[in-house]
Protein backbone atom coordinates (compact mmCIF):
# COMPACT_ATOMS: atom_id res chain seq x y z
CA UNK A 1 0.00 0.00 0.00
CA UNK A 2 1.49 3.65 -1.00
CA UNK A 3 2.02 6.35 1.67
CA UNK A 4 1.36 9.51 2.05
CA UNK A 5 0.33 12.05 -0.62
CA UNK A 6 2.41 15.60 0.74
CA UNK A 7 1.46 18.53 -1.59
CA UNK A 8 4.20 21.36 -1.94
CA UNK A 9 3.51 24.74 -2.47
CA UNK A 10 6.55 27.02 -3.39
CA UNK A 11 5.65 29.92 -1.67
CA UNK A 12 6.67 33.88 -2.36
CA UNK A 13 8.07 32.93 -6.41
CA UNK A 14 10.58 35.73 -5.73
CA UNK A 15 12.01 34.38 -2.08
CA UNK A 16 13.70 31.46 -1.08
CA UNK A 17 10.89 28.99 -1.48
CA UNK A 18 11.57 27.46 -4.71
CA UNK A 19 15.11 26.60 -4.21
CA UNK A 20 15.04 24.96 -0.88
CA UNK A 21 12.64 23.46 -2.01
CA UNK A 22 13.92 21.89 -4.69
CA UNK A 23 16.54 20.90 -2.65
CA UNK A 24 14.77 19.74 0.13
CA UNK A 25 12.67 17.43 -2.03
CA UNK A 26 15.54 15.92 -3.59
CA UNK A 27 16.93 15.26 -0.48
CA UNK A 28 13.29 13.13 0.95
CA UNK A 29 13.49 11.77 -2.42
CA UNK A 30 13.72 7.85 -1.53
CA UNK A 31 13.79 7.84 2.08
CA UNK A 32 9.85 6.73 2.31
CA UNK A 33 7.33 5.77 0.51
CA UNK A 34 5.82 8.72 0.63
CA UNK A 35 4.36 10.52 -2.75
CA UNK A 36 5.72 13.92 -2.86
CA UNK A 37 4.50 16.17 -5.63
CA UNK A 38 4.95 20.39 -6.21
CA UNK A 39 1.51 22.26 -6.92
CA UNK A 40 1.19 25.54 -8.78
CA UNK A 41 -0.66 27.91 -10.98
CA UNK A 42 -0.23 25.79 -14.01
CA UNK A 43 -0.62 22.21 -12.19
CA UNK A 44 0.77 19.47 -10.22
CA UNK A 45 4.27 18.07 -10.65
CA UNK A 46 6.37 15.23 -9.68
CA UNK A 47 9.57 15.58 -8.18
CA UNK A 48 10.91 14.67 -11.57
CA UNK A 49 9.36 17.66 -13.11
CA UNK A 50 10.13 19.52 -10.81
CA UNK A 51 12.81 21.39 -12.30
CA UNK A 52 10.83 22.44 -14.88
CA UNK A 53 7.71 23.63 -12.58
CA UNK A 54 10.90 25.79 -10.90
CA UNK A 55 11.42 27.60 -13.68
CA UNK A 56 7.65 28.12 -15.02
CA UNK A 57 7.14 29.83 -11.56
CA UNK A 58 10.19 31.61 -10.80
CA UNK A 59 9.49 35.16 -10.73
CA UNK A 60 11.88 38.23 -11.15
CA UNK A 61 12.99 39.99 -7.78
CA UNK A 62 11.05 42.97 -9.49
CA UNK A 63 7.71 41.64 -10.03
CA UNK A 64 4.91 43.39 -8.37
CA UNK A 65 3.78 42.12 -4.87
CA UNK A 66 0.65 41.43 -6.90
CA UNK A 67 1.50 39.21 -9.40
CA UNK A 68 3.50 37.37 -6.59
CA UNK A 69 0.83 37.04 -4.43
CA UNK A 70 -1.70 35.46 -7.41
CA UNK A 71 0.94 33.18 -7.47
CA UNK A 72 0.86 32.02 -4.23
CA UNK A 73 -2.43 32.62 -3.47
CA UNK A 74 -3.30 30.36 -6.84
CA UNK A 75 -1.07 27.36 -5.80
CA UNK A 76 -2.33 27.32 -2.04
CA UNK A 77 -5.88 27.12 -3.18
CA UNK A 78 -5.12 24.48 -5.49
CA UNK A 79 -3.71 22.55 -3.00
CA UNK A 80 -6.41 22.59 -0.58
CA UNK A 81 -8.88 21.83 -3.07
CA UNK A 82 -6.68 18.51 -3.83
CA UNK A 83 -6.33 17.89 0.18
CA UNK A 84 -10.19 18.41 0.41
CA UNK A 85 -11.10 16.19 -2.21
CA UNK A 86 -9.03 13.38 -1.11
CA UNK A 87 -5.93 13.59 -3.23
CA UNK A 88 -3.20 14.87 -0.31
CA UNK A 89 -3.10 14.22 2.93
CA UNK A 90 -0.75 16.72 3.62
CA UNK A 91 0.42 20.13 2.34
CA UNK A 92 3.76 21.98 2.98
CA UNK A 93 3.58 25.43 2.21
CA UNK A 94 6.58 27.64 1.26
CA UNK A 95 7.01 30.70 2.37
CA UNK A 96 4.82 34.06 1.63
CA UNK A 97 5.41 37.40 1.50
CA UNK A 98 2.23 39.01 3.31
CA UNK A 99 2.34 42.00 1.50
CA UNK A 100 1.50 40.19 -1.26
CA UNK A 101 -1.25 38.17 -0.11
CA UNK A 102 -2.60 41.32 0.42
CA UNK A 103 -1.85 42.64 -2.85
CA UNK A 104 -3.65 39.05 -4.15
CA UNK A 105 -6.40 40.48 -2.31
CA UNK A 106 -6.26 38.05 0.76
CA UNK A 107 -6.13 40.58 3.78
CA UNK A 108 -4.96 38.39 6.97
CA UNK A 109 -1.96 37.58 9.16
CA UNK A 110 -0.87 34.87 7.39
CA UNK A 111 -1.12 31.28 5.89
CA UNK A 112 -2.36 29.69 8.35
CA UNK A 113 -5.64 32.00 8.80
CA UNK A 114 -6.38 32.18 4.97
CA UNK A 115 -5.89 28.14 4.84
CA UNK A 116 -8.31 28.14 7.76
CA UNK A 117 -10.88 30.20 5.49
CA UNK A 118 -10.40 27.88 2.69
CA UNK A 119 -10.81 24.84 4.64
CA UNK A 120 -14.04 26.31 6.45
CA UNK A 121 -12.28 25.55 9.47
CA UNK A 122 -13.75 26.13 12.97
CA UNK A 123 -10.99 27.58 15.01
CA UNK A 124 -6.86 26.79 14.02
CA UNK A 125 -3.94 26.95 15.79
CA UNK A 126 -0.10 28.05 14.90
CA UNK A 127 1.75 25.19 16.35
CA UNK A 128 5.68 26.10 16.47
CA UNK A 129 7.47 22.55 16.43
CA UNK A 130 10.75 20.84 16.92
CA UNK A 131 11.34 17.44 17.53
CA UNK A 132 14.89 18.25 18.29
CA UNK A 133 16.96 21.37 19.07
CA UNK A 134 20.25 22.54 19.98
CA UNK A 135 19.90 21.58 23.45
CA UNK A 136 18.79 17.77 22.39
CA UNK A 137 14.98 17.77 23.43
CA UNK A 138 11.67 18.56 21.88
CA UNK A 139 10.15 21.99 22.21
CA UNK A 140 6.81 22.73 21.03
CA UNK A 141 5.15 26.15 21.49
CA UNK A 142 1.49 27.17 20.49
CA UNK A 143 0.91 30.66 19.87
CA UNK A 144 -2.25 31.59 21.85
CA UNK A 145 -2.56 34.83 19.65
CA UNK A 146 -0.17 35.14 16.31
CA UNK A 147 -0.04 38.44 14.73
CA UNK A 148 -1.31 41.32 16.70
CA UNK A 149 0.71 44.31 18.09
CA UNK A 150 1.54 43.98 21.81
CA UNK A 151 -0.56 46.53 22.55
CA UNK A 152 -3.66 44.35 21.64
CA UNK A 153 -3.02 41.51 23.03
CA UNK A 154 -4.09 41.73 26.86
CA UNK A 155 -7.48 42.72 24.94
CA UNK A 156 -7.67 39.64 22.97
CA UNK A 157 -6.22 36.67 25.72
CA UNK A 158 -9.53 36.10 27.24
CA UNK A 159 -10.45 33.00 28.78
CA UNK A 160 -12.48 31.58 25.63
CA UNK A 161 -9.53 32.23 23.53
CA UNK A 162 -7.56 30.26 26.09
CA UNK A 163 -9.56 27.37 26.70
CA UNK A 164 -9.90 26.87 22.73
CA UNK A 165 -6.26 26.67 21.92
CA UNK A 166 -5.25 24.29 24.47
CA UNK A 167 -7.93 21.89 24.00
CA UNK A 168 -6.92 21.90 20.54
CA UNK A 169 -3.76 21.42 21.05
CA UNK A 170 -4.31 18.36 22.81
CA UNK A 171 -6.49 16.65 20.54
CA UNK A 172 -3.49 17.43 18.02
CA UNK A 173 -0.95 15.72 20.00
CA UNK A 174 -3.27 12.76 20.49
CA UNK A 175 -4.32 12.09 17.26
CA UNK A 176 -1.40 13.02 14.53
CA UNK A 177 1.53 12.99 17.49
CA UNK A 178 -0.01 9.71 19.26
CA UNK A 179 1.01 11.26 22.48
CA UNK A 180 -1.71 9.11 25.02
CA UNK A 181 -1.78 12.33 27.80
CA UNK A 182 -0.05 15.40 26.48
CA UNK A 183 1.81 17.12 29.27
CA UNK A 184 0.85 21.14 28.68
CA UNK A 185 1.95 24.18 30.07
CA UNK A 186 0.50 27.60 30.32
CA UNK A 187 3.34 30.48 29.90
CA UNK A 188 1.91 33.02 31.92
CA UNK A 189 1.62 36.92 29.94
CA UNK A 190 3.42 39.32 32.64
CA UNK A 191 6.59 39.16 34.70
CA UNK A 192 7.00 36.00 37.49
CA UNK A 193 3.35 35.57 36.59
CA UNK A 194 2.62 38.50 38.34
CA UNK A 195 3.41 37.57 41.51
CA UNK A 196 0.67 38.05 42.90
CA UNK A 197 -1.36 40.83 41.44
CA UNK A 198 2.20 43.48 41.42
CA UNK A 199 2.55 43.16 37.77
CA UNK A 200 -1.16 42.66 36.64
CA UNK A 201 -3.96 40.78 36.82
CA UNK A 202 -4.35 38.60 33.87
CA UNK A 203 -2.93 35.69 35.64
CA UNK A 204 -5.67 35.71 38.49
CA UNK A 205 -8.42 36.61 36.23
CA UNK A 206 -7.97 34.83 33.03
CA UNK A 207 -5.21 32.30 32.83
CA UNK A 208 -5.33 31.34 36.31
CA UNK A 209 -9.61 30.58 35.70
CA UNK A 210 -8.75 29.02 32.26
CA UNK A 211 -6.23 26.15 33.35
CA UNK A 212 -9.28 25.07 35.81
CA UNK A 213 -11.53 24.91 33.57
CA UNK A 214 -9.06 22.54 31.26
CA UNK A 215 -8.53 20.78 34.06
CA UNK A 216 -11.76 19.60 34.62
CA UNK A 217 -12.42 18.62 31.27
CA UNK A 218 -9.70 16.61 31.32
CA UNK A 219 -6.97 17.67 29.95
CA UNK A 220 -3.39 17.96 32.04
CA UNK A 221 -2.47 21.56 31.82
CA UNK A 222 -0.43 23.47 34.62
CA UNK A 223 0.14 27.27 35.09
CA UNK A 224 0.17 30.00 34.60
CA UNK A 225 4.29 29.63 34.56
CA UNK A 226 6.53 32.58 34.31
CA UNK A 227 7.80 32.19 31.15
CA UNK A 228 11.44 32.93 32.36
CA UNK A 229 11.46 28.95 33.35
CA UNK A 230 8.53 27.54 31.36
CA UNK A 231 10.76 26.68 28.02
CA UNK A 232 13.42 25.41 29.93
CA UNK A 233 11.26 22.69 31.68
CA UNK A 234 9.65 21.47 28.56
CA UNK A 235 12.89 21.37 26.51
CA UNK A 236 13.77 19.40 30.03
CA UNK A 237 10.62 16.75 28.99
CA UNK A 238 8.73 18.40 31.33
CA UNK A 239 5.83 19.24 29.04
CA UNK A 240 4.96 17.85 25.77
CA UNK A 241 4.23 21.36 24.38
CA UNK A 242 3.18 25.21 26.10
CA UNK A 243 0.47 27.81 25.28
CA UNK A 244 2.54 31.22 24.63
CA UNK A 245 0.47 34.11 25.09
CA UNK A 246 1.90 36.11 22.23
CA UNK A 247 3.61 35.68 18.84
CA UNK A 248 7.41 36.96 20.48
CA UNK A 249 7.33 35.58 23.92
CA UNK A 250 6.94 32.10 21.73
CA UNK A 251 8.61 32.88 18.78
CA UNK A 252 11.91 33.93 21.29
CA UNK A 253 12.33 31.10 22.78
CA UNK A 254 11.45 28.76 20.17
CA UNK A 255 13.81 29.85 17.18
CA UNK A 256 16.74 30.54 19.87
CA UNK A 257 17.08 26.97 20.29
CA UNK A 258 15.73 25.20 17.07
CA UNK A 259 16.22 27.47 14.15
CA UNK A 260 16.65 25.55 11.03
CA UNK A 261 15.33 22.74 12.47
CA UNK A 262 11.72 23.93 13.62
CA UNK A 263 8.20 23.68 11.72
CA UNK A 264 4.92 25.72 11.97
CA UNK A 265 2.65 23.37 12.22
CA UNK A 266 -1.53 24.48 11.45
CA UNK A 267 -3.98 22.94 13.93
CA UNK A 268 -7.68 22.19 13.50
CA UNK A 269 -7.51 21.48 9.57
CA UNK A 270 -9.24 18.64 8.35
CA UNK A 271 -5.62 17.99 6.50
CA UNK A 272 -2.13 18.04 7.75
CA UNK A 273 -0.10 21.45 6.70
CA UNK A 274 3.34 22.29 7.72
CA UNK A 275 5.66 25.14 6.92
CA UNK A 276 9.16 25.92 7.37
CA UNK A 277 9.94 28.40 10.24
CA UNK A 278 11.82 31.47 7.92
CA UNK A 279 10.74 34.10 5.76
CA UNK A 280 10.66 35.08 2.13
CA UNK A 281 14.77 35.96 2.76
CA UNK A 282 14.78 38.08 -0.53
CA UNK A 283 18.30 38.89 -0.42
CA UNK A 284 19.50 35.56 -0.24
CA UNK A 285 17.90 34.56 -3.60
CA UNK A 286 20.52 33.17 -5.87
CA UNK A 287 23.07 33.44 -3.18
CA UNK A 288 23.40 29.54 -2.52
CA UNK A 289 23.47 30.31 1.12
CA UNK A 290 19.69 29.55 1.78
CA UNK A 291 19.54 27.00 4.22
CA UNK A 292 16.76 24.13 3.20
CA UNK A 293 17.07 22.86 6.82
CA UNK A 294 14.02 23.69 7.83
CA UNK A 295 12.05 22.80 4.75
CA UNK A 296 13.68 19.43 5.09
CA UNK A 297 11.93 19.40 8.72
CA UNK A 298 8.69 20.29 7.48
CA UNK A 299 8.53 17.69 4.81
CA UNK A 300 9.58 14.84 7.01
CA UNK A 301 7.52 15.94 9.22
CA UNK A 302 4.19 16.20 7.34
CA UNK A 303 4.93 12.60 5.79
CA UNK A 304 4.83 11.60 9.73
CA UNK A 305 1.70 13.46 11.09
CA UNK A 306 -0.12 12.16 8.11
CA UNK A 307 0.98 8.82 8.68
CA UNK A 308 -0.39 8.94 11.89
CA UNK A 309 -3.17 10.37 11.43
CA UNK A 310 -4.79 8.67 7.71
CA UNK A 311 -5.49 4.75 8.05
CA UNK A 312 -5.31 4.37 4.70
CA UNK A 313 -4.28 6.71 1.65
CA UNK A 314 -6.83 6.77 -1.20
CA UNK A 315 -5.04 9.97 -2.80
CA UNK A 316 -3.93 9.70 -5.86
CA UNK A 317 -2.25 12.76 -7.93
Amino acid sequence: MSGPHVAVTLGDPRGIGPEVALRAIEAFGGETDTTVVVVTPAGTFTRQELEGALGAYVLSRDASDAEAGAASVASIERAVEGALDGRFNAIVTGPVHKPSLHAAGWHVPGQTEMLGRLAASERVGMLMAAERTRLGGALRVLLATTHLPLRDVPGRLDQRLLVEQTELLDRSLRDDWKVERPRLALCALNPHASDGGLFGTEEADTLTPAVALLRARGVDVEGPIPADTVFARALASEFDAVVAPYHDVGMAAFKTVSFGTGVNVTLGLPFVRTSPDHGTAFGLVGSDRADASSMSEALSLASRLARARFDTYSARV
